[in-house]
């Protein structure tokens, strides 16, 4: 990792800090724009400016102790101290190859055994509370506000079946209720991140980061409905167990309890100028804490034959299809033959209870060991019930017969305890060389980073979902790459080659469609960042539609630079990115038709052979309907796309050799 490190200490005039009487504190962004101004003394409160106009209005921010004493009234600073932190790092399983941590730093340490950390970037804010208590300390509450200046048009995922916040179980998953502050329903709460309208093309964006043994943070408006306040899920005291998910059935009153010298999680704004800087924000990367891992050779990213969305329909085979060993071969056959990296095991592959005991109908030592063979491995689905019961047995028989990952599965929860489990479970997993792709979870706030062999996170509306509902799959679909792809890797399982128009889609179990054409599909790859990435639907079709599936897995799962394009929240949306020599180009929209026009500039010098797949002509009707073409291309071209309702557009641009 290369670090340029820059510390000026103690001097408040110097790297945009300034102190003022009455407590006040300003830091500003290194381009001098955005202003973060602090106010100590009986409120502690917090507000933003950028170029001047209002982001964040004064808004109260502390803790609450279970003794009763509250962090952040009647705030005594003791200590400020500012650096410029200016470095350089080399994130992994990610869409770039570098990124530049730049911003101003000031940091309070308060009378009360406490302080605060801001951050001023050029493109975003964030703060966090630190302790640092002799012992053990129970927090009842952590107060956090974001105040805006207006009722603002928002984009809020809510949080399904929570009532007057009393329930905080749930998947995650659910589409953006596009509103305002004062539409937001008073009886449920929306989980991040979330997206703020300020208007003139500016938006706002609410992240958490650095989520480790803490509850994760909800919101719901404010009393004056212009902003967002904080709300935590309670420690859990007991739990039930209900199908695969472990319930908290009482909880006490106050949200964590931990050792006295701690940081809390990083509370973090980021603001663009125009929608495309939202397809490009690093702040999870920036703020997360640094990788655990010395040693990462062993984790391999890449795509995967999925079986249970397709429900193992295969055909056209001499055995009976279904969750058995023969079946498993065949995925494995199909994997080599296209350079997939690995094959999952879904749910039902294991005696209920006992994660070291496959079905009869499964050798998993016969799998594995055949898949080796042909450089295809094996991840393995677990519930989080059965992972927590079983980890130090089920991790080293994983590990001694050859599987290379997990996908847990079920957590639906995110207090205290359910977040730490992710860590540990991360931790352990590393120890036995294992990866994992949790599912069944809340956003992504940085482990990712900290522990490197997570390489999948759900918390998302995904695919699975055209199985039993109909939703407005491509509006939802050109939202996420803004909102929640930006917080960290997003499985969202695409690929789905049954493809149909908002007239002739429904709902299917055993053999599910997926609204929009096949090119949105095949952009999604492209479009959307998870660095172990699924194939959907079964291999029989994609074996079928070969011209789509060599595209598609010839994409890459993380890249060396990723360059937004002209592109428009919950409408349309377009990226290139690079790897190697090879740059990739996807473009989405929602229901609307719509032209855009793709900018070649990001190419280098000379000439590119250009494979585009667009949709067809009649794709509109039948959205299998797709068109292929090979060009040649410079850096100097703009290509005309035409996208279909519910359509896209991909492209490989790859240099002709000289």
């Amino acid at each position: 990792m290369k670090r340029i490190l820059i510390l000026t200490v103690c001097f408040l005039l110097i790297a945009g800090v300034y102190a003022q009487k009455g407590g006040k504190y300003q830091l500003k962004s290194p381009d001098g724009t955005i202003v973060l101004s602090i106010q100590t003394g009986d409120k502690l409160q917090w507000s933003v400016t950028d170029k001047g106009k209002s982001i964040i209005t004064p808004s109260p921010i502390s803790i609450t102790l279970g003794t009763g004493e509250v962090l952040g009234e009647r705030s005594k600073v003791v200590s400020a101290t500012n650096e410029e932190i200016n470095f350089t790092f080399n994130p992994v399983h990610y869409r770039k190859a570098q990124v530049t941590d730049h911003c101003n730093q000031l940091i309070l340490k308060c009378r009360g055994n406490y302080g605060l950390i801001f951050r001023v970037y050029n493109d975003a804010v964030a703060y966090k509370f630190f302790t640092t208590i002799p012992g053990d300390v129970t927090i009842k509450n952590e107060e956090v506000n974001f105040n805006f200046a207006g009722d603002y048009k928002i984009f809020v995922p809510f949080q399904r079946d929570c009532r007057d916040g009393k329930n905080f179980n749930s998947s995650f998953e659910n589409q953006y209720s596009e509103i305002t502050f004062s539409r937001f329903p008073k009886d449920t709460l929306a989980f991040l991140p979330v997206l703020v309208d300020l208007g003139s093309n500016q938006k706002a964006e609410i992240f958490e980061v650095d989520l480790e043994d803490y509850p994760g943070m909800y919101v719901r408006t404010n009393p004056t409905n212009q902003g967002f306040e904080g709300v935590f899920a309670p420690y859990p005291l007991e739990t039930y167990v209900k199908g695969l998910n472990i319930i908290p059935s009482k909880s006490a009153d106050y949200i964590a309890k931990r050792p006295g010298m701690l940081n809390l999680p990083w509370r973090a704004v980021f603001i663009s100028e125009q929608d495309k800087d939202l397809l490009d924000i690093d702040i999870v990367q920036k703020l997360a804490s640094e990788s655990r891992l010395n040693d990462i050779s062993w984790v391999k990213v890449g795509q995967v034959a999925w079986d249970w969305w397709n429900d193992l329909n295969i055909s056209h085979v001499d055995f009976r299809a279904g969750m058995n060993t023969e079946t498993y071969k065949y995925f494995i056959d199909f994997a080599a033959q296209y350079g997939i990296s690995y094959i999952l095991f879904d749910a039902g592959w294991n005696v209920p209870g006992d994660l070291t005991k496959p079905i009869p109908e499964i050798d998993i030592q016969q799998v594995i060991d055949y898949g080796k063979q042909k450089g295809v491995g094996l991840i393995v689905w677990c519930s989080w019930q059965d992972v927590m019961a079983q980890k130090d047995k089920a991790f080293p028989f994983f590990a001694g017969i050859g599987v290379k990952g997990m996908k847990i599965d079920f957590f639906d929860r995110d207090d205290q305890l359910a977040v730490a489990s992710t860590y540990e479970i991360a931790k352990q997993a590393a120890q036995n060389k294992l990866m994992v792709d949790y599912h069944g979870i809340y956003k992504p706030t940085g482990l990712q980073k900290t522990y490197p062999n997570v390489v999948g996170i759900e918390g998302v509306y995904g695919l699975e979902n055209y199985k039993w509902a109909n939703p407005n799959g491509p509006r939802y679909a050109v939202t996420l790459p803004f909102i929640r792809n930006q917080a960290g890797p997003m499985d969202y399982t695409p690929g789905a080659m049954r493809n149909a128009s908002r007239e002739n889609f429904r709902p299917v179990n055993s053999n599910p469609m997926a609204q929009g054409t096949r090119v949105q599909q095949m952009a999604m790859y492209i479009v959307f960042e998870v660095p172990l990435q699924m194939l959907s639907d079964n291999p029989t079709i994609y074996m079928r539609e070969k011209e789509c599936t060599e595209f598609i897995t010839r994409i890459p799962t993380t890249f060396d630079q990723s360059v937004p394009l002209e592109s428009k929240v919950a409408e349309y949306v377009a990226v290139a990115r690079k790897k190697g020599n090879v740059w990739y180009a996807g473009a989405m929209t929602d229901w609307t038709p719509r032209e855009l026009t793709i900018d070649c500039s990001f190419l280098g010098s000379g000439s590119y052979t250009a494979e585009i797949f667009s949709d067809g002509v009649n794709a509109d009707r039948d959205a299998t309907d797709y068109k292929k073409s090979v060009i040649t291309v410079t850096s100097t071209d703009k290509l005309n796309v035409k996208l279909m309702n519910g359509g896209g557009w991909v492209a490989r641009f790859e240099p002709v050799k000289q």
